[in-house]
């Protein structure tokens, strides 16, 4: 829980959310856009028959976050992780239960979209404006993008088409963008398992700072040894259902004696 119960600020509440995916499976005969309309016209009525598959991603979560509280999200690949953090964002919508936010979420995942054939220069501008943030914003904060990514340490990189970059330049450059601008709640997807482990020091100072400034971070990551660095809480999840939520060391020391990992 929020460090200061006293002056809690809930700023995000999951309300028994379930989400569910439907794939198509194919089962339906040849595919065409036109049958394809028709599905959709008809419904989702009889959708196992026409080969729609459905995927129970999250199932019955509910928690309430607070102001001021860093929260790491573990479990197993295909758990719901990033399925849960997509909904609070309002980028999926929930089958039943409700998300309820106090300000505006912003999700950075690794595949987050920046321009390839712009540069990185280029892209800091769009994204901090994607953000709203104000031009001038941007200027004044515009090196210590650049220097917290790390990316011209060797070279002139930021002046080049982000085609250029490596993959972990690239996500290291979005999480410089995102970490720029002071979050009501900021919801990081495996950033931190990209670059070197100097870059992961920043970051994980970072994410306190951004929690100290009043927001809530939301943090999915494989390495248990950011979540303790970084996480005042845990929610284990594992085939789409809350095992677990609690303080970070309760949590990740519970989910390490039952996987091994």
């Amino acid at each position: 829980m929020a460090e200061n119960n006293q002056a809690a600020v809930p700023t995000v509440i999951a309300d028994n959310v379930h989400i569910v995916y439907r794939v198509n499976t194919g089962g339906g005969g040849r595919g065409s856009a036109t049958a394809a309309l028709s599905k959709i016209m008809r419904g989702k009525k009889g959708e196992a028959s026409r080969g729609v598959r459905k995927v129970h991603a999250v199932r019955g979560v509910s928690f309430t976050a607070y102001r001021g509280e860093a929260i790491g999200l573990i479990g197993s690949n295909g758990s719901g992780k990033s399925t849960l953090l997509r909904a609070i964002a309002g980028l999926l919508p929930c089958e039943s239960g409700r998300v309820y936010t106090d300000g505006q979420p912003s999700l950075l995942g690794v595949n987050a979209a920046l321009m390839n054939d712009l540069t990185g220069e280029r892209n800091v501008m769009l994204g901090g404006l994607a953000m709203g943030m104000s031009r001038e914003q941007i200027k004044q904060r515009y090196q210590g993008i650049v220097d917290f990514s790390g990316i011209n340490e060797k070279g002139d990189f930021i002046s080049l088409p982000m085609r250029t970059y490596s993959s972990g330049m690239a996500a290291r450059l979005r999480f410089s963008i995102a970490a720029a601008k002071d979050h009501d709640v900021l919801m990081i997807d495996e950033a931190l398992a990209t670059g070197d482990r100097k870059f992961q020091i920043r970051s994980e100072e970072r994410i306190r700072e951004l929690r100290k400034e009043a927001g809530t971070v939301f943090l999915v990551s494989h390495s248990n040894k950011s979540i303790r660095d970084t996480c005042t809480r845990v929610l284990w999840l594992e085939r789409g259902e809350l095992l677990m939520d609690g303080p970070t060391e309760e949590v990740v020391a519970a989910y390490e004696k039952e996987t091994g990992r």
